[in-house]
């Protein structure tokens, strides 16, 4: 990437989130961060390049808590699927993969982003059978590349989807319990392995692409694998990123798993902490909210796919007044079928105002503005450096035209941030000082190359894949049958996390 100059951006709007309010300002930028910010006119040195915001309204880049890089070749494959149908789909939609693949559908998806004023994300990547540093390197290229702040973090297992749900094998007939074996996952000791040395030899600068690591759901792993991730993420000192309590499904798995909630049972092996990221939480208890606060973890809230995929509506106010930090994520394309983060926000907002007639309880905009920025920046590790526009910080700004039909009139900013704005009037968008995104195209970059690579891609993967595709489809009939049953069981949940299944609801 060029080193970026010194600048001053001059005549735009600045959102004050909190306040409801755009004044105007100017910003003086100094390499890749915020110097100085004041009124129009204000004094900077004169070898700075000027750049000019008139007409615009600028904010902070948009960060996304919970990603899937691997996802965005497999945008729009399916319509009425469920978690547990989408995991079951996962070996077609995301097979056949070579190392050229793994790289761009994860530029793909920064580009997409990018273009609609997301600067940073959360991506959890999975490869078959296990990790390689070969794949996880090429995804955070793809970042590199595109000129998008990332934290990368190789999405394991120890247990298929099929193997990870009680029961499930059971009700496969023989043939196709065979079948199914060709889903299994590497070792455990051998994925451990390849992410020590891939953690090994990341490269010292972390402030743009950074690794952490994601096992995937709590119940598709051993106690020592997780362990073992954990302990990983202490020696190299990155995060950990997982799904929990993101179905009914995975509540009654972990409960008939654990015999209690999959919160309280990674706090029993000893994995929360500041640098744990829960991904959705939709199904987390009120306890389960409060100890996930006391260890300082965070929650990706992704309402869009948590509708998508029908899991649910997450309590976002609940794990607020617990004081829980909360971030916004899109989840992957291959199930919310979009990267569009002020979608997310609008989303959650809506989420919130569904649940209840209590208009108290309800989020407000400044709220759901400040999770998908701030909030999301303290789950990707990024406090104090990105999230906000003032000295010190990050200079990550994305430049929305207000001649565009979504800010006519502009009334409330905020507000019209999360409820309006469709990432349409996104004109410009600065990464650590250097415009990556240009009257609404991606600087230096041939979308329509890019557009004969995919396709070219997604001809080769359909051919590839079409023999999985065969199988999982016979697959889903079973296991759409199976989990909704699963789901239905009644359980009660007591205040230490500990549950049981019970006669009523």
């Amino acid at each position: 990437m060029l080193t970026p100059s010194r600048k001053v951006i001059r005549g735009g709007r600045v959102l004050d989130g909190r306040a409801h309010r755009a004044e105007r300002a100017d910003i003086l930028i100094e390499g890749d961060t915020i110097i100085a910010m004041g009124a129009p006119g204000m004094e900077a040195p004169e070898d700075v390049e000027l750049v000019s915001a008139e007409r615009r309204l600028m904010h902070p880049g948009l960060i996304n808590a919970h990603t899937h890089g691997h996802g965005n070749l497999g945008k729009g494959m399916g319509d009425r699927w469920t978690l547990e149908l989408l995991l079951t789909a996962g070996p077609w939609i995301s097979g056949g993969r070579l190392l050229e693949d793994k790289y761009l559908t994860t530029y793909l998806g920064a580009l997409e982003m990018l273009l609609k004023g997301c600067t940073a994300c959360y991506d959890l990547t999975a490869e078959f059978p296990l990790p390689t540093v070969e794949g996880l390197d090429a995804c955070a290229q793809a970042y590199r590349d595109a000129g998008m702040r990332a934290v990368v973090a190789p999405m394991v297992a120890q247990y298929s989807f099929f193997e990870a749900i009680p029961g499930l094998l059971d009700v496969f007939p023989d043939g196709l319990r065979k079948d199914v074996e060709r889903f299994r996952l590497g070792p455990g000791d051998a994925a451990l392995a390849a992410m020590r040395q891939w953690l090994h030899q990341f490269p010292a600068d972390r402030g743009f692409v950074a690794p952490a690591l994601a096992p995937t759901i709590p119940h598709h792993c051993t106690d020592d694998f997780m362990r073992g991730c954990a302990q990983l993420a202490r020696d190299f000192g990155v995060g950990l990123h997982s799904h929990v309590q993101e179905s009914k499904v995975q509540v009654i798995a972990g409960l008939k798993t654990y015999g209690k909630t999959q919160t309280a049972h990674l706090q029993d092996l000893g994995l929360l902490g500041a640098n744990f990221t829960v991904a959705h939480g939709v199904w987390l208890s009120h306890d389960d909210m409060a100890i996930l606060a006391e260890h300082g973890a965070s929650v990706a809230h992704n309402p869009g796919s948590n509708m998508r995929l029908g899991n649910g509506l997450a309590d976002i106010r609940g794990m607020l007044a617990r004081g829980l930090n909360v971030g916004i994520g899109t989840d992957g394309a291959n199930c919310s079928d979009n990267l569009n983060m002020y979608e997310s926000m609008r989303l959650a907002s809506m989420v919130s105002k569904v649940q209840g007639p209590d208009t108290d309880e309800w989020l407000t905009t400044e709220e759901v503005y400040e999770a998908a920025t701030v909030g999301s920046a303290k789950a990707l590790g990024f406090e104090g450096r990105l999230g906000c526009l003032a000295p010190g910080y990050q200079a990550d700004i994305v430049f929305l035209d207000l001649d565009h039909v979504n800010w006519m009139p502009l009334n409330d900013p905020t507000n019209q941030v999360v409820h309006t704005e469709d990432g349409t009037a996104v004109h410009a968008v600065m990464v650590a000082g250097r415009m990556v995104v240009q009257d609404r195209r991606p600087v230096g970059v041939d979308l329509e190359r890019l557009s004969a690579k995919v396709e070219a891609a997604r001809e080769r993967l359909q051919a590839t894949t079409a023999p999985t595709k065969v199988l999982c489809e016979k697959l889903s009939v079973i296991v759409n049958t199976f989990c909704p049953g699963l789901a239905k069981t009644p359980y009660r949940i007591n205040r230490y996390g500990c549950g049981c299944m019970s006669s009523g609801d």
